[in-house]
């Protein structure tokens, strides 16, 4: 069955303290070589049959409207799995 991916990402202006505690964690484990760490969130939606494009359009509009916060947040994908 395939699988429609959205991921959202916080918009880059605003602050993600999820990613700063990340990144703290990092420094105090000796991790190195990142610069930044931002968290965002992976929806995946199974389909049973083909992804046509009415579907993937009305998988933007479920991102855009349901699965994201538009004042805080970006859909920065959406793809198609097999």
């Amino acid at each position: 069955m395939p699988t429609i991916i959205v991921d959202v990402m916080p918009k880059p202006e605003l602050l993600d303290p999820q990613g700063k505690a990340v990144s703290g964690a990092f420094t105090r484990l000796g991790v190195e070589g990142f610069t930044d760490v931002r968290i965002g969130k992976r929806f995946e939606l199974t389909v049973e049959g083909e992804v046509t494009d009415e579907l993937l359009a009305e998988a933007k509009r479920v991102a855009d409207e349901v699965l994201s916060n538009s004042v805080i947040e970006d859909v920065v994908g959406i793809e198609v799995v097999e």
